[in-house]
């Protein structure tokens, strides 16, 4: 809205759609709390790679969580989700933030966006000559165009070697 000044804050110029997910976290117009599922934005399911030390790891998650079900009984919501709440249902995203500025602080890395972190796994993967293809594919964009927004070149890659 003109004459906003509070720091950080979107005013948004239209009202939103009563049925608002778009932006949701941020809509004024939004009630009644929850969150909102939607389909990735690609049009094929992506698929993952793992390596198989974390393929492991994964498969004793998938069994605490199976006991965390059990345990859960009637009170289970299963979303199918790899990452839960203790009754299935998704973890807010708060929660999920402060974890990652924790891991920040024990790594004794500088403070950024889980976000960023996509740009720095594009990054290290072409610093390693990883095809901008399979790069692609391991973010799972649908055109290289946005998997090229997101790599950030090193300075030794951009000299040519005599």
């Amino acid at each position: 809205m003109p004459g906003c000044a509070k720091p950080g804050h979107a005013c948004y110029r239209r009202p939103c759609l009563k049925d608002c997910t778009g932006h949701a976290d941020k809509c004024p117009k939004r009630s009644g709390g929850g969150l909102v599922f939607r389909q990735r934005k690609g049009k094929s399911k992506l698929t993952l790679q793992c390596p198989p030390e974390l393929l492991a790891q994964f498969k004793a998650h998938r069994e605490i969580q199976d006991a965390e079900r059990q345990k859960a009984g009637e009170r289970w919501e299963d979303h199918d989700l790899v990452f839960a709440t203790k009754h299935g249902t998704p973890i807010e995203r708060t929660e999920d933030w402060k974890l990652w500025k924790v891991i920040l602080k024990q790594a004794g890395v500088r403070d950024v966006r889980v976000h960023d972190a996509r740009h720095t796994a594009a990054t290290l993967l072409i610093e390693q000559g990883v095809n901008i293809w399979v790069v692609q594919q391991v973010l799972g964009h649908t055109r290289v165009t946005t998997t090229e927004r997101y790599t950030h070149v090193s300075t030794p890659l951009m000299h040519d070697d005599p």
